[in-house]
């Protein structure tokens, strides 16, 4: 499912034009992009929660020369799918 999907679908459910439902799309995930920059988990009850991780810095190997690289620490956004969720997809 796409974006545009998703938005077509929020609009025929939701009882509202495609453009408020993408305006309503675009703002659920622009929170959620800055709760997850300032460090703060997203929890949805019965969907999931989101949440930054961090990775620490490793050594890694180029497979194209096979020489050692060094790979810095980063934070990544991650899933967790929640109990309703996960019973939905069974």
């Amino acid at each position: 499912m796409s974006k545009q999907d998703l938005v077509n679908q929020m609009a025929e459910k939701g009882g509202v034009s495609k453009k408020s439902a993408e305006a309503a799309l675009g703002a659920f995930l622009d929170g959620v992009k800055k709760s997850l920059k300032k460090g703060e988990n997203v929890t949805l009850v019965g969907f999931g929660t989101f949440s930054v991780s961090k990775r620490n810095a490793r050594q890694g190997r180029n497979p194209q020369k096979g020489a050692t690289i060094n790979i810095p620490a980063r934070k990544v956004p991650v899933f967790k799918a929640g109990k309703g969720l996960k019973e939905a997809v069974k």
